[in-house]
């Protein structure tokens, strides 16, 4: 695992794209761009919300990332966890490498709280996630609409500091 670096965002954008059309892992439903993700490529920093990535044999397999929960002042201390691996390195078990160096990344931040938000027909990613500690900390039913279906999100929270 490694910090992100501009010259990775093509490979993040990849991976992010790649996991849109299984309505599993984001709500976006269309495909971004490159340039659309620059804004959010430089909100990451190291020391605040670190944006990982994860090489196989030289290749971006997955990244991480830490981002603001919520804007205001009172969130200061919580981030939101974003995991996304690309289709061929699927399966291979790195979500739980993922989890854990991004919450060790997450410790030298001085955040105390990770939250993940995560679909509940998502169920690989749930079993992830509690593998990993993370709690069940509450259910927002039928809150997306994609191709005309509704689906929830469960919010699952881990606390790394006091």
């Amino acid at each position: 695992m490694r910090h992100a670096a501009e010259q990775d965002l093509a490979a993040i954008v990849e991976i992010y794209n790649a996991s849109i059309p299984s309505r599993l892992a984001t709500a976006d439903m269309n495909p971004i761009s490159v340039d659309s993700r620059r804004e959010w490529f430089h909100k990451h920093a190291p020391e605040r919300y670190p944006l990982l990535i994860h090489e196989i044999d030289g290749k971006v397999a997955a990244w991480t990332g830490l981002h603001p929960y919520y804007e205001r002042p009172a969130y200061l201390y919580t981030a939101e966890i974003s995991i996304y691996v690309a289709p061929e390195f699927q399966g291979q078990r790195l979500g739980p490498l993922l989890i854990n160096e991004t919450l060790e990344a997450a410790m030298a931040t001085g955040l105390k709280t990770i939250i993940a938000l995560i679909f509940t027909h998502n169920e690989r990613s749930l079993r992830l996630f509690r593998s990993c500690g993370f709690e069940d900390w509450g259910h927002l039913p039928d809150v997306t609409e994609m191709d005309g279906k509704e689906y929830s999100v469960t919010i699952l929270g881990k606390r790394i500091r006091d």
